[in-house]
């Protein structure tokens, strides 16, 4: 362990830049999900990462499965759903918008250096409607946060039940 902390086995990671409109996306979903998850504390942690990349690893170190929600430029329309996890996970690496992104990516690898590796890895968004300066999601990108949600908190939960086993 990093620090003298207890990590719980799971966690959510909502990853983006709130000041870049749908970029913003995976913090305002785990903003979603602080308010309406209702997971068990011991097991779940939700955390907004923004955008601090290596910062995270003392909150991350430890956990078992780790389920980043972030706006994802991938193939397709844009506002298309995207899903990465096992060894599909490096074409979300590759092909992100931001810096905070390879920090995330570096921060995996790190843990696997300090013999922390997360054992499961999902990654989860829509493709951005528009990257650009202001606060607000873009009204094509707000609503798909509670779609997004429902996605993540049938995972979490699933994982949960892994653990109440």
């Amino acid at each position: 362990m990093l620090l003298d902390m207890e990590v719980p086995v799971i966690t959510v990671l909502g990853v983006g830049n709130i000041l870049m409109q749908d970029e913003g996306l995976g913090v305002r979903t785990a903003e979603y999900l602080m308010e309406h998850g209702n997971f068990p504390e011991d097991l779940v942690q939700v955390l907004d990462g923004g955008t601090l990349g290596l910062d995270l690893m003392p909150f991350i170190g430890g956990t078992k499965k780790l389920l980043i929600i972030d706006a994802i430029n991938s193939r397709g329309e844009l506002g298309s759903f995207h899903r990465f996890e096992g060894e599909n996970i490096n074409e979300y690496f590759s092909n992100q918008l931001s810096v905070h992104d390879l920090g995330v990516n570096d921060m995996l690898a790190a843990l696997k250096i300090t013999e922390e590796p997360i054992e499961e890895v999902v990654v989860i968004g829509y493709k951005p409607f528009v990257v650009a300066l202001g606060l607000d999601l873009t009204p094509e990108m707000a609503p798909k946060i509670p779609e997004l949600a429902a996605v993540a908190k049938e995972l979490i939960d699933t994982w949960v039940k892994e653990y109440q086993q």
